[in-house]
């Protein structure tokens, strides 16, 4: 098997501990780190450390000298991403971007026309939709088990307070464009990224932040049709207890990235009451409350990987199998574009005043 020659561009906590981190591990099969860019002297002397016979440089254009590069890694800051993919797609390097995709929709899908006509590959970097707690929750959904899904509560929240770069509008950072393409991605994929979801609701504010960006995020997602998702992203919520929490017409799921519990009933086994109009009574005439125990199945598991390393080693198998057999990758820039219109959505309906 052919490996093939990657580029990282930066060697922060994305390019370093994700990527960097699954391109040192047993799973990955399929790549070598040729190139390493980051601006900080003391981070290039680490990488060549870290990824033997790898050459560092300081500016992510001198890639453009070099014809061995089958894959560039932009982890750059997140206002760096649009600039920095749309200059390396023109020049026909193949590019899979960090999240957020960019800033707007406009940006999104004028990356997604360059990449066509230049006939480059431009993937994005989601791969919450391949870890394991993700498609067990989707497939649930799809199975039927919980009867007819009426409600899905996506829930990101912490009890924590931030003061680094991703706290401010300017850098294209906050709650919602650092964190919500997770939450807000899946949203979209348990409705099939239906084109009629609608944001009907949405607040972004600010609570602990020492920066000027949303470190706070409510959003409700109506599609006809199909279960209202209520998103939260909060670093106010000191008794978050769950990630995705699924309300059908047979049950609840609840799940985090570790784990699931579910508490359903069967069809046919909890045949339905006739309506009584009046008053419900003892067999001594007192009143009494309108109860009864379900007959009820409970089951719980946990989940053998995450999105960092399960998630990461699927999306990279996929980009391989991409660059080198043209096979569909699970994970597409459109779908990234859609969660990008969402966030750009929520932010024209909440626009927070500029402080930096």
């Amino acid at each position: 098997m052919k490996k093939l020659n990657v580029a990282i561009i930066g060697q922060g906590r994305s390019g370093h501990n994700i990527h960097g981190t699954y391109m040192c591990s047993p799973d990955n099969l399929y790549y070598t780190v040729k190139y390493v860019v980051d601006m900080d002297a003391h981070r290039r002397e680490v990488a060549e450390k870290e990824y033997p016979g790898c050459i560092t440089l300081s500016d992510y254009r001198e890639l453009f000298s070099f014809d061995d590069v089958d894959l560039v890694v932009n982890a750059s800051y997140s206002e760096m991403h649009y600039p920095i993919t749309k200059d390396l797609l023109l020049h026909g390097k193949n590019v899979l971007v960090e999240k957020p995709f960019a800033r707007s929709r406009y940006e999104c899908d004028e990356l997604l026309q360059i990449a066509k006509r230049e006939g480059v590959l431009l993937a994005v970097f989601q791969q919450t939709f391949l870890a394991p707690f993700y498609e067990f929750c989707y497939d649930t959904i799809k199975s039927g088990k919980l009867g007819q899904v009426k409600q899905i509560s996506i829930r990101y929240n912490g009890f924590a307070r931030r003061w680094d770069w991703q706290t401010l509008q300017k850098k294209c950072a906050g709650s919602t464009y650092n964190t919500g393409p997770h939450p807000i991605g899946m949203a979209l994929g348990f409705v099939d990224f239906d084109p009629h979801a609608q944001v009907v609701y949405s607040k972004l504010d600010t609570a602990l932040t020492s920066g000027d960006a949303d470190d706070y995020a409510k959003i409700l997602i109506a599609t006809p049709d199909k279960p209202l998702v209520d998103i939260e992203i909060s670093s106010i919520d000191a008794f978050a207890n769950y990630n995705v929490k699924i309300q059908g017409t047979l049950g609840t799921l609840k799940a985090t990235p570790a784990s699931y519990e579910m508490v359903y009933i069967k069809e046919g086994e909890n045949p339905e009451r006739p309506v009584v109009e009046g008053s419900l009574r003892d067999e001594a005439g007192n009143p009494i409350y309108c109860g009864e125990q379900l007959i009820r199945h409970q089951e719980s598991a946990q989940f053998d990987g995450t999105a960092f390393d399960v998630g990461t080693a699927k999306m990279y198998k996929q980009i391989y199998e991409k660059i080198t057999e043209g096979k569909e990758m699970t994970v597409t820039p459109e779908m990234a574009a859609a969660v990008i219109s969402v966030i750009e959505t929520v932010h024209a309906q909440n626009p927070l005043p500029l402080k930096f």
